[in-house]
This record gives C-alpha cells, structure tokens and sequence, in this order.
C-alpha cells in the first residue's frame, strides 16, 4: 500500500520495520495504517530517533531562582499592583485575551469514564469542571462587556465526547460561535532501538505529544489565525483539572502587558521542600521549570533571610503568551521547544502479532520550556489556598476531597470577611457551602455582590 515516497520517508526515519508489517496486513488494515503514516511528521520522528540513540549524560546547569512579584509586597508593588489590574481591565475590555484551556485527557485516573472536564466538583451542585471553568468567563464576560473567545485543546480520545457534551449543554450558554475546538497531535512510542511500536497488529502506539503540543497545535489547526482575525493579542493558557483557576485575572494580565512580556506564569509557594513539585527557576541563566529530581537537596532546601524557601515558586501550569510569541515559535512548521523522554514498560505486538511487553519511550514538549525563549516574563506568586486545587488522583494529595475542602474553606472565608454565618459542617466536616463563580472569585467581589443563599439538596448555594 506504501507509495514510493512514503517507502523513502519511513527509511530516512529509520523505520524500515513497519514496511515488513504493511506488507503483511490484510488490506483494509494496510490502507488504515497508511493513512496513519502519511498524518505523521516523519522528520521529526527521525530526529526523535537520532536524540534517543545519541545517549550521553548531559552537564548539571548551574541553577538560580526567578524575580518574582511576590505575594507579601512593599508598598512600591501594590502600587504597581494596583495599575498593572487597571491595565489588565482595559485589555480585557479592549477584547485583546482570549482563553486557552488544555483538556485533552481522561478521567481515568479518578475512575470516572469520560472526559476529565466532565468530573463533577461544585461541592453542592456537582457541576462539572467545564461548566465551572465557563462559568468564570461568563463573569469576564460580563464584567468587560466583550464576548472574549475560548479555544479548548482536546485529544483524539476525548475530542468527540467533548465536542457532544458542549452541543448537547448549549455551549454553556456562551455560544457555539465562540468556542472553538482543536485537536492535540500524536506521535508514536519508540522501543529503546528507536523504532516505532505497535499496539496491534496495524496499529501504531501512539501518545499525546504532550502540553507543550499545545503551542503547535494551535498554529496547525489555525486557531492561531483565528485568535489574529478577532484581534486576540494575549491567550490565557489554564488547564482543566484545576476549578480555582483565574483566567481572567487582571493583575496578572496587567502585569504581563505593562513588563510586555512574551509569556509569564503563576506559581505557588511550596509547602515545604519535600515537596515534589517543579518549581520555575533559571538553569543557566534561561528561565523554565526545573523538575523536583533536578534540584540539588541543598537548593531545595535553602532559604532567604525571612526563613522562605529560595526555590519556592511551585508551576501550577498557569500562563498569559502572547500571540505572536507562539506565531515565532511555530513558524518553521514545527515546535522550537526541546523533546522530553518518558521511558516505561509498554505492552505492545511484535510484527508477528505476538503480545509482548517492550522498554519504550514516549516524546513531549512541556509549554513551561517556551519561557526559556522569551526575552521578557514576569513571575506572579499568588496564594495557593485562593488559586490552585487541581483534581488530579482518586485519594489523597490534588484528590476530589482536597479540592473539595479548598473550595469550601475559600467560600467560608468570603462569608466571614462580609461578615454571614458560614453553614454548619456536613458529615464530612466540611461546611456544605458553594458560591456561583458568575457571582464572585474573591472575597471583594463576593462581598459586593447581591447574591442569594439558597437551601438547595446538597447544601447552600449562593447564585
């Protein structure tokens, strides 16, 4: 079934291999896997294969923490504060953000089928993690007075079911026409030979280039050219899992305009050095995210004069880029951003169609690697108890219940700051409470709001 021209691209990439394995699939599984194959970057698979059996140990960097605009300021800070929101405001009501949501994975690792967006976490409501995340832009909305876009990166495993979900639920009342759906690329598992895997006979193992595909993704799929056409000049980058997120935040948008930044970041203060978190940071002088296993115990553990830790800026993967920033970065047609390798047991056929068990390797781009090619970023410290709960694993740490009790205790918190009695404690021992994220994100808002408390099955709502 291989042309000529695809026989040439699979050897240039050192994938020999899969020609022995079109050739002995029955045709319509041949023809499947032929179009697969044409859909691939095969290049940049040879040059996935060249990185992977080049080896060698790479020299420590010598690290450094970032600037940060911390969240104890002096009095200069909250000045500048102050008219870094006013600017955020006006581009927000100059029509300049668009959102950008990542949520391409499932719920699996919560044993929950389906999308993970779909998971329900309003504490009282149920509502789902879309609907939630909707509903803060539906108060930006509001509050600018501009109908500002929302581009949501979904997978191959997900897109369908959320594309059905939305239609089905109206769009959320936003509107189909700006909700924009693209899909997040794939590239295939290699064993540790550098060649490509298969998951079955004619089917290659494939995985999601990872969060930095974004970036990509967005330019192939040219929501980049319809984020330039509607006049988006900034795209608020959050991901899924995490229903404290702030995506319309003036301050740090503010902030990130006023330093003309290219892409600038959230980050939270570890809770202690044990932590295993990746905290942002210079490694050799380029800012990124430096992985828990790449800082040395002593820099993990040092501290500044007031007792803080030195490396505590933990990445919550909250971002502003800039448009033009990812245009540069996508215009040679590829991602400019460095392949991580994510070695694992996979199951996987030989060309015999006999299932095995193979050491392979999946490649991904992190989007956090992008600010190791700005010139310009700020680095905004925000309080992790207001802005970063993710729901990420059945028990324990970033669970359902710990996102429960962030939400809870930060909705207890506006009640008493406005001075209202907070509900008693359910069974659980958490205050039966939820705030419409359309009504409020911060006790400010909330306190000047004229929101409703209504007894509802489940607990209190205030809408």
């Amino acid at each position: 079934m291989a042309t000529d021209s695809l026989r040439e691209a699979l050897e240039a990439a050192g994938q020999a291999h899969v020609l022995e394995a079109l050739d002995a699939l029955p045709s319509e599984k041949a023809e499947a896997l032929t179009k697969e194959l044409r859909r691939l970057d095969l290049p940049t698979i040879g040059r996935l294969r060249a990185l992977l059996l080049q080896g060698g140990v790479a020299t420590p960097p010598a690290f450094s923490p970032p600037e940060l605009f911390p969240l104890a300021r002096t009095e200069a800070q909250e000045l500048r504060a102050r008219e870094a929101t006013e600017a955020g405001r006006a581009l927000l009501a100059d029509g300049k953000v668009g959102f950008l949501l990542v949520a391409g994975g499932q719920g699996s690792r919560l044993g929950f089928d389906g999308p993970k967006g779909l998971y329900p976490v309003g504490p009282v409501t149920g509502a789902p993690l879309f609907s939630w995340h909707a509903a803060r832009i539906h108060a930006a909305r509001r509050r600018s007075g501009v109908r500002h876009p929302w581009f949501i990166m979904t997978s191959r495993t997900n897109d369908a079911a959320t594309r059905r979900w939305f239609e089905d639920n109206d769009h959320l009342g936003l509107g189909a026409d700006t909700v924009h759906f693209f899909v997040q690329s794939m590239l295939p598992a290699l064993d540790t030979e550098g060649r490509m895997i298969f998951s079955a006979p004619g089917e290659l193992f494939l995985a999601p280039n990872g969060h930095g595909g974004t970036l990509e993704a967005l330019a192939s799929s040219e929501m980049l050219e319809r984020a330039a056409s509607e006049g988006i000049e900034q795209l608020s980058y959050f991901q899924v899992d995490n229903p404290l997120v702030r995506p319309a935040d003036p301050l740090f948008l503010g902030l990130h305009a006023l330093e003309d930044a290219e892409m600038s970041s959230k980050v939270v203060a570890k809770r202690d050095a044990d932590e295993k978190v990746g905290v942002l940071g210079l490694a050799d002088g380029r800012l990124g995210c430096i992985e828990y296993s790449d800082l040395p115990a002593d820099l993990r553990t040092q501290t500044d004069a007031d007792g803080s830790l030195t490396y505590r800026a933990g990445n919550i993967a909250t971002h502003v880029i800039r448009r033009d920033f990812i245009e540069r970065l996508t215009s040679s047609g590829t991602l400019e951003l460095p392949w991580h390798l994510a070695r694992k047991r996979m199951k996987a056929v030989d060309l015999e169609g006999n299932v095995t068990e193979v050491d392979g390797v999946k490649f991904e781009t992190f989007v956090f690697d992008a600010l190791g090619e700005t010139q310009r970023s700020v680095v905004l410290e925000v309080d992790r108890a207001l802005e970063f709960s993710p729901v990420k694993n059945a028990e324990g740490s970033d669970s359902p219940a710990t996102c429960r009790e962030a939400m809870t205790s930060m909705f207890a918190g506006w009640l008493r700051d406005s001075g209202q009695p907070v509900p008693a404690a359910g069974v659980d021992g958490l205050p039966a409470l939820e705030v419409d994220p359309r009504i409020a994100e911060d006790s400010s808002s909330f306190a000047a709001s004229t929101c409703q408390a209504r007894e509802v099955e489940g607990g209190t709502l205030y809408s």
